[in-house]
């Protein structure tokens, strides 16, 4: 596939987690493979969306037709990284009947009785659709390392499991697509503290997000572990810095281009003779 506008490099290439990746060493905000400012960036993701529009649609298609395809964006990060940007500016750009959008919360009381894959399994996307989970059973595995509240030995059965529910979704035809936005801790700060400054923004503003931004450290620690014990050839994960909105919007935008562009999707043929139908319209 040929470089998208802008790119001097593919960020689908420079933002996946390989062997020996540390999150560390990965500053949260550049723009790998984009000269642009914000301005460019604005414009070509503006100029890429009629792209992942008709991708997203040849996928829909295809399943009215028998198609088996589907496609699962998984979006975590700290606190006001944007994930809400990310389905409104790059996802929104598609038609939403194709779309199966779930906010994980907090378990419920019933959850919890359930082990943790329980609730995730109803949300997979079906044939034709593309799902995104905006936070996800990856919860399960950082916030409970950070708090202590699974052992290393239920850590280590819930990365297993993890695996091998993702390799079960890429044998039924989905593929699954892992979103890690950035965000650096000053920038988080500004951001939490434009929330309060703001008030059409309170609604966005939650105590409980300052008090996990204490466990920062913890936080990128147990981000670390996810990446080398789940980034796997069925699931890859992306690492994508978040202190520029508009550079994160993009880079997610051309990693789905690049991966829906990879399903070798194309325009159902129709179930009818196009040439009889043509005539018939003639006549009506």
């Amino acid at each position: 596939m040929s470089l998208p506008l802008g790119f001097s490099d593919h960020p689908a290439g420079l933002l996946r987690v390989g062997p020996g990746f540390t999150l560390a060493g990965h500053s949260t905000n550049a723009s790998p493979g984009f000269s642009g400012k914000k301005a460019d960036g604005a414009a070509a993701l503006a100029a890429r969306a009629p792209v992942l529009s008709q991708l997203q649609e040849q996928l829909f298609a295809e399943s009215r037709f028998g198609g088996k395809k589907s496609i699962l964006l998984v979006l975590q990060a700290m606190d006001t990284a944007g994930k809400g940007g990310i389905v409104g500016h790059v996802v929104g750009s598609v038609d939403p009947q194709g779309i199966k959008l779930t906010a994980f919360k907090a378990p419920t009381a019933e959850e919890k009785a359930h082990d943790f894959l329980w609730r995730i399994r109803p949300a997979v996307p079906g044939p034709g659709m593309f799902g995104v989970f905006d936070r996800s059973h990856y919860e399960d595995v950082l916030i409970h390392r950070v708090h202590g509240w699974a052992d290393e030995a239920e850590l280590d059965r819930r990365y297993a499991a993890i695996n091998g529910f993702e390799a079960e979704l890429a044998a039924a035809g989905t593929t699954v697509v892992k979103v890690m936005l950035n965000l650096g801790r000053d920038e988080q700060l500004d951001r939490l503290s434009a929330r309060l400054k703001d008030p059409t923004k309170y609604w966005k503003y939650s105590p409980t997000d300052l008090d996990e931004r204490a466990f920062w450290p913890d936080y990128m620690d147990a981000y670390q572990k996810v990446f080398e014990r789940t980034s796997t050839p069925n699931a890859p994960w992306y690492v994508v810095p978040a202190d520029k909105k508009w550079y994160a919007r993009l880079a997610v935008q051309e990693i789905l281009i690049e991966t829906l562009g990879s399903l070798n999707l194309q325009w159902p043929a129709g179930d009818f003779d196009v040439a009889h139908e043509r005539a018939r319209l003639k006549d009506a």
